[in-house]
């Protein structure tokens, strides 16, 4: 009886892990946003102009897309960025200019831009399910 009940627990343990979508690790993710950085061949900007109405939304802890008026950009951060991840409205603290936001000089929330790159809806669309297994947003 033991045995029949130890296989059971078993047999479900087993049945229950494979439903189970492995999460990418962050590296994984930050290797796939470079390879479709190059694939796509995106042209790096030195700076962008911002609005009071400007939204974004988190890739990862090391890049995030951000939405202006009319345009959108993919922002990556040099190191990770975890004080995104509050989900609190985008505000750089640190500007060379009250209008623009610039790459290698300016921050978002303590953390410093390395680069920024334009992008289409349909990029911006494509790069926030990265790293997610397919079917997962059912």
């Amino acid at each position: 009886m033991k045995i029949a009940a130890v296989s059971a627990a078993f047999f479900l343990a087993a049945c229950a892990s494979q439903d189970e979508q492995p999460e990418a690790s962050t590296q994984d993710v930050n290797q796939a946003v470079r390879d479709f950085i190059d694939l796509r061949e995106l042209e790096e900007l030195n700076a962008l102009q911002s609005g009071t109405s400007d939204s974004w939304r988190q890739v990862n802890e090391k890049f995030i897309i951000y939405s202006g008026r009319r345009v959108t950009f993919l922002i990556e951060f040099g190191r990770r960025c975890y004080e995104l991840n509050d989900n609190t409205r985008i505000v750089p603290d640190r500007r060379t200019d009250s209008n623009t936001i610039s790459a290698r000089f300016d921050t978002i929330r303590g953390c410093r831009i390395a680069r920024i790159y334009g992008l289409t809806e349909d990029e911006a669309a494509e790069l926030e399910n990265i790293g997610e297994a397919p079917g997962s947003r059912n």
